[in-house]
């Protein structure tokens, strides 16, 4: 698991292969990712839009932004716990997603919440070491 805490945010990230969903040999590899938000700050937030970070093997990126995540904008006051669970498709077998959360303090402060950067890693990726 990832975790990175920012303004008393904390993001946890669990990313997990789905081999039923991939099919190695057509180049297409897919993984979920499980995300648990805590706020242990002293106020309530809303998350209002996501921005990823989507890097391959060879080092191709893409962004993907939106408002929301999974079509809802979260509602967390001090001590709540939203979690959710997404997942993307790469050309390779693997890589890793990094982004943040744009989030808005009930006096309407917007900020960005860091999502820690995470590996895609699948049985199907060749490891050396040099």
């Amino acid at each position: 698991m990832y975790t990175k805490t920012t303004r008393g945010i904390t993001v946890t990230v669990k990313p997990f292969y789905l081999e039923d969903q991939s099919s190695p040999g057509d180049g297409h590899f897919v993984w979920a990712y499980r995300v648990r938000i805590e706020n242990h700050s002293d106020e309530t937030v809303r998350l209002k839009r996501r921005h990823w970070q989507i890097t391959d093997a060879l080092g191709r990126m893409q962004e993907v932004q939106g408002a929301g995540v999974v079509g809802e904008q979260p509602r967390l006051q001090p001590g709540d716990t939203y979690e959710y669970t997404s997942g993307t498709p790469l050309p390779t077998a693997s890589g890793f997603m990094v982004g943040a959360y744009r989030m808005e303090s009930e006096h309407g402060e917007e900020f960005d919440v860091a999502i820690p950067a995470f590996s895609l890693d699948s049985p199907h990726e060749v490891m050396r070491v040099h």
